[in-house]
């Protein structure tokens, strides 16, 4: 992404703009965030609100470098070495600060010691990571999940997961005996005897697992209209976490429509929403949800026009949600994966976003959001207005002089974005140059007509931005 496109980016996790060099506290609890994070930029000489750029004198840039360098040095723990740079924009000179994500978790503000000067970047602001955060990031920096850890308080005979035992067996045809155990990494051996791992209990309907995690659970509901104000049905899911992602599934059925919608010439059953790539989306939210959080469950919210799930725990620093048509994979809980991926209830690593990517093209009536919100991850699927059916559709000359384009444009523009293009090859691809004005005169008023749409809609001006024709769009072409 060039400096023009990342100066009209929002503050964000990876991302910090200052006026000027902030006070010494404020710089080293960035440069420590962000370690603990995904890394990201803090860019100075750019005035955040309004976003203006306002330079920094030529003469103070090496003066600044210099500061800048001994105060991470000196305040923060354990080393961390930026990349510092200059940068030139119209006549302007900016300082970009870059920070890698480190491998020496957690890293602390020397002055207060690791309890009290963690940080961890949350949104566009920094926090201070309480105790679970720390263990956490303790974790990772040995390459060990929550759910591996043992657990001591009872013996793993006296652990009831019957029912998680019959369900491994009807969906592997495996017994889920103490060698298969074993290979799972459910149980582990540990001074001469086995102990389970919290994997298994969280498997498990043992009593011990509601008091160990008694915020293992979805919550789901449905409201009447768009507010939570009242509520149509409600249910607390909160038996072994093998059947709650199918559970949670089977509350959306329920509460949602299928109807008829005309193709062609013929008529089609469909849900009202994606169904695959909700069921996708409540499963990561079980599979990936970070479990060390206490006092955080799963949320499942029906309203009249949204689908909303809530997952506690940030986006996973390697995956890049706005980029949903490459195969990405990372995992937080090392065991659980697996044991659903054995389950078949994941199909293959790094398929999950294409799939929701995929599925959301059938449905252009459908508006997919994502935020991370506090600790917690939240994906919306929203109702735009209502697709028309083909026999409402306007033709290509009705849509061409509505737009003021020309008949070639409007098909050649829909015909190329059948498989995904960028917005250089689409302005070329009709005899204009990759310019601001061509693509707001040009590509725009096709966006709004809901006949192309963006790849990644919640990063619209990502270097990675695609351009793709809607099931409205196809159907206007077949017609």
């Amino acid at each position: 992404m060039n400096l023009k496109d990342i100066i009209q980016q929002p503050e964000g996790r990876r991302l910090e703009f200052k006026e000027t060099i902030p006070s010494a506290s404020d710089l080293t609890k960035t440069i420590v965030a962000f370690s603990n994070d995904a890394g990201g930029e803090l860019y100075l000489g750019i005035k955040d609100e309004p976003r203006e750029i306002v330079g920094i004198p030529e003469n103070n840039l090496l003066k600044m470098e210099e500061m800048i360098s001994n105060l991470i040095f000196n305040n923060c723990n354990p080393i961390i070495i930026p990349e510092i740079s200059i940068l030139n924009f119209d006549d302007k000179y900016l300082l970009k600060i870059k920070i890698n994500r480190g491998n020496n978790l957690p890293y602390f503000l020397k002055s207060k010691g690791k309890k009290e000067g963690t940080y961890i970047r949350v949104g566009s602001s920094n926090r201070l990571a309480n105790e679970e955060i720390i263990e956490e990031l303790e974790r990772q920096k040995r390459n060990i999940s929550f759910d591996a850890e043992l657990v001591y308080d009872k013996d793993i005979e006296e652990i009831y997961f019957d029912d998680f035992a019959k369900l491994y067996h009807e969906k592997t045809g495996e017994k889920l005996d103490d060698s298969t155990l074993k290979k799972l990494h459910l149980i582990v051996p540990f001074q001469g005897n086995m102990k389970a791992t919290k994997a298994l209990m969280l498997f498990s309907d043992d009593n011990l697992k509601s008091s160990m995690f008694p915020y293992a659970k979805v919550e789901c509901a449905r409201f009447k209209g768009g507010s939570t104000e009242e509520f149509i049905d409600q249910k607390t899911l909160d038996g072994n976490i093998a059947k709650q992602a199918e559970l949670s599934y089977e509350f959306v059925l329920r509460h949602i429509n299928k109807g008829a919608k005309v193709k062609g010439i013929y008529t089609e059953n469909r849900w009202e929403y994606p169904i695959k790539a909700i069921r996708e989306v409540i499963r990561n939210a079980i599979v990936h949800r970070d479990y060390a959080l206490s006092g955080k469950d799963i949320k499942l919210a029906i309203y009249d026009d949204m689908i909303e799930i809530t997952s506690p725990g940030l986006l996973l620093p390697s995956i890049d949600f706005a980029d949903m048509q490459t195969r990405q994979s990372d995992i937080r809980n090392k065991v659980i994966a697996p044991v659903f991926k054995k389950l078949g209830l994941i199909d293959q690593w790094g398929n999950g976003l294409k799939l929701i990517a995929d599925e959301l093209r059938d449905y252009p009536e459908i508006e997919l959001k994502w935020f991370e919100k506090g600790l917690q991850f939240q994906v919306q699927f929203i109702k735009k207005t209502p697709l028309k059916t083909i026999d409402k559709l306007e033709s290509i000359p009705e849509i061409a002089t509505k737009l003021r384009l020309s008949y070639d444009q409007v098909t050649t523009m829909l015909r190329l974005c059948l498989k995904p293009q960028s917005r250089k090859h689409i302005l070329e691809a009709i005899g204009y140059s990759n310019h601001t004005d061509n693509y707001k005169k040009y590509m725009e008023p096709l966006i709004k007509e809901l006949l192309i749409e963006m790849t990644m809609p919640n990063t619209p001006k990502s270097p990675k931005q695609q351009y793709i024709t809607t099931k409205k769009g196809e159907l206007l072409i077949n017609e």
